[in-house]
């Protein structure tokens, strides 16, 4: 009789989803954080500073020095503040010609950083006079 040809097999490829990362609630202070983007430290815009407390980079979203306790948390010891607050005066100083800090974590608000925001404003753009000398 007349029997169809079976239908040939699909070549789409299935996509099958991906385990969502594992994002705890629970992370001990003074441990890193495989989800947390500033534990990542990635290197994606120019860095002023880094050692065994903190680095100071330029912020992505803001243009502004930001220093960031290498630890996930949000309780730094007196010294790593007063350290980490140092090195973030010292990056301002290069770029702005008078900052404020701003230590509000916005956008992840369970690892420490701060901002040297410009004296008049808060975004970077507009205020930086470094602009055509690049951080190390």
């Amino acid at each position: 009789m007349g029997d169809s040809p079976a239908p040939e097999p699909s070549r789409e490829r299935v996509r099958r989803p991906l385990p969502a990362p594992v994002r705890s609630t629970a992370v001990p202070p003074g441990e890193r954080h495989d989800g947390c983007l500033l534990c990542a430290a990635e290197r994606i815009t120019p860095w002023y500073h880094e050692d065994d407390v903190c680095w100071v980079a330029d912020c992505e979203i803001c243009a502004t020095p930001m220093v960031v306790w290498r630890w996930h948390g949000v309780d730094p010891s007196a010294a790593d503040l007063e350290h980490m607050l140092s090195r973030l005066a010292d990056a301002a100083g290069r770029v702005f010609d008078g900052h404020y800090v701003d230590d509000n974590m916005r956008n992840i608000p369970d690892h420490f950083h701060a901002h040297a925001r410009p004296q008049g404003g808060f975004f970077g753009h507009g205020f930086r006079r470094d602009r055509g000398e690049e951080a190390s």
